[in-house]
């Protein structure tokens, strides 16, 4: 296939990222480094007659993806309809079987269908790339799975959701609550109406259980994945952590030890002078250690029409030059088994804060029940509140940082410490991030 002189290319989904495409394709043809033209020959979306920034009345219109997946007319399948199943995953298992390249940008469906398609494509010995899927136009599919396939992996983290760092980066700025930046995303485009997977935390997870399988060489396991997400993050937390000297963020991560691999996604604390703290606006950045490399730091623009868009058309260069390996690190037959850890086992510092009667004794007790649970107190921060929210139910917060502790410990304390009569409501929790 590499010797073709045109390609025809198929394209299912023509929102923001596949009007970036067939823009790109329209305006460079020629693009591919190894030659050849990139044409697109075919096009299928939910609605034909929706207003959209280029025209496609002399595209062949499919109304069923499966169908353009599969035409004779179509070389290279390009899925951006997204889901994890559904025209999604029937479209590009049609095309994958009937031995064609395919290149997506569903990070849900390469994360929960990922080791069964990779399966499929190399069965029938063509391509499976999904470089979009991840971080848009940073490369970093490609970093993980060829730059870094002679390192050891250790481990990877950092803040793969725009939509979410943007809202807590304007949270911060502004002084304006959660839902009221929230709306403010929506009208600006940068969360969709319904923002449960974004602010939910499992657009974050879909991507690290992707990042975890090339790392790790597994196949992606998502329903492994710890998820918290950021809508219970209140003003008065990021202001306290910016008094304490950090940041709240989005943390995805990726640990692999003897023990098996955990995936997680929690709103965390990172250090004010930190690369990821100081990751503003919608970028995302990311992580990698190795064992031979040390540390990577990559930040760009992690979705968005060009950049996502450019990062299709470097896979779709990929299948034009030829390139052939396994979708993951390994062939699908010999990804190891993904063996998750115990989340309760983990260990790492936190950040408590709770509202307490204003009486004397309360911090005295707050630290006593620590003690006996056995959470060791790093720092701990008293400060009035002006125009206190309603979650403190008029009390006063305190809040507190503890050294390294097991997960299963310091939730067995926060039972123990909400069971207080000084204490008004369950302490929230958030984690240190540990980068």
């Amino acid at each position: 296939m590499a010797g073709r002189k045109t390609w025809r290319v198929g394209v299912a989904g023509l929102g923001t990222v596949g009007a970036g495409l067939l823009t790109f394709l329209a305006e460079h043809p020629d693009f591919a480094p190894a030659g050849g033209r990139a044409t697109v020959t075919g096009v299928s979306a939910r609605s034909r007659s929706r207003p959209r920034p280029f025209d496609i009345a002399k595209l062949p219109w499919f109304d069923d993806p499966v169908a353009l997946a599969a035409s004779p007319e179509t070389d290279v399948f390009v899925e951006l309809i997204g889901g994890s199943d559904g025209p999604a995953k029937a479209a590009v298992e049609a095309a994958l079987k009937a031995g064609k390249p395919v290149v997506t940008a569903n990070k849900a469906l390469i994360a929960e269908h990922g080791a069964e398609l990779a399966a499929l494509a190399e069965a029938q010995g063509v391509p499976l790339l999904f470089e979009a899927a991840v971080m848009g136009g940073v490369p970093a599919v490609k970093m993980v799975r060829e730059a870094l396939v002679g390192d050891e992996i250790r481990s990877i983290a950092g803040i793969l959701n725009g939509t979410c760092n943007y809202i807590l980066t304007e949270m911060e700025a502004t002084g304006r609550s959660f839902a009221e930046v929230l709306a403010e995303a929506q009208r600006l485009g940068y969360a969709e109406a319904d923002p449960t997977m974004d602010v939910g935390g499992f657009d974050a997870a879909h991507k690290i259980s992707i990042l975890a399988a090339l790392a790790f060489g597994c196949a992606p396991n998502y329903a492994a994945a710890e998820i918290e997400g950021i809508a219970g993050v209140e003003l008065l937390d990021i202001q306290l952590c910016r008094d304490l000297g950090y940041r709240i963020k989005l943390v995805a991560s990726a640990d692999r030890s003897p023990d098996g691999v955990l995936v997680r996604v929690y709103p965390s604390l990172a250090p004010l002078a930190h690369p990821l703290a100081q990751t503003g606006g919608a970028l995302n950045a990311l992580f990698i250690e190795g064992a031979r490399t040390g540390r990577i730091f990559v930040q760009g623009p992690g979705a968005g029409s060009g950049p996502t868009a450019a990062a299709v058309a470097a896979d779709i260069a990929d299948v034009m030059a030829g390139a052939v390996r396994p979708v993951f690190q390994a062939p699908a037959g010999e990804l190891l088994p993904f063996t998750p850890v115990d989340p309760s086992k983990s260990i790492g510092r936190a950040y408590l804060r709770l509202s307490v009667k204003d009486e004397p004794g309360v911090i005295a007790a707050v630290s006593e029940a620590l003690a006996e649970a056995g959470v060791s107190i790093e720092s701990f921060l008293q400060k009035p509140v002006e125009n206190a929210p309603d979650s403190l139910k008029g009390g006063v917060p305190i809040v507190l940082t503890t050294h390294a502790v097991a997960e299963s410990v310091l939730k067995a304390a926060i039972e123990h410490i909400a069971g207080l009569p000084a204490v008004l409501d369950r302490p929230r929790l958030l984690r240190i991030a540990r980068i």
